[in-house]
């Protein structure tokens, strides 16, 4: 890590930083709720470590490679984590708002890959983000209207003749 000190690799030492405080915290998580440190010997110990797996997580500093534990029996994904998700929740407010914007999902890639994403997004991983905001204007349009109190209720509508 001196190497990445010396100011002239700076961009570089926000993601190494990153990643060990990550890295660091996924540690301290596991090991409570495994209930015992790395060699510790303890009663109320409830499992065992047994390697790592990688795991890619996408933020705004870039993407960042972390080690995710493995136990003996049973799994451990740390909160930081979301299951099935890969991308940081900053970067999908972007997509959202890209899509919501009229940005067609194939050029969603290069906005990502604009913003120091190596890894890119894939078009139908962008129409799976987007999935979520199909699902809060289809209950905000049906929300119920008597009770909120509304005092007038506006309707605006486009009619389009076709054959």
């Amino acid at each position: 890590m001196l190497p990445l000190l010396d100011g002239s690799s700076a961009g570089e030492l926000i993601p190494e930083l990153a990643t060990r405080g990550l890295q660091q915290l996924i540690e301290l998580e596991l090991a409570a709720f495994l209930g015992a440190d790395w060699h510790e010997r303890t009663e109320e110990r409830l499992g065992h470590r047994n390697g790592y797996r990688p795991r890619t997580l996408t933020t705004q500093v870039g993407d960042l490679a972390l080690q995710i534990p493995k136990l003996r029996a049973g799994s451990f994904l740390p909160t930081i984590l979301e299951p099935r998700r890969r991308v940081d929740q900053a970067l999908y407010a972007v997509i959202m708002e890209a899509y919501i914007s009229g940005v067609s999902t194939r050029k969603v890639d290069a906005l990502v890959a604009a913003l120091g994403v190596q890894s890119g997004i894939s078009k139908s991983q962008v129409s799976r983000i987007c999935a979520d905001i199909d699902i809060q204007v289809h209950a905000f349009l049906n929300r119920p209207l008597q009770e909120s109190g509304y005092a007038y209720v506006f309707l605006d509508a486009t009619y389009l003749h076709g054959r």
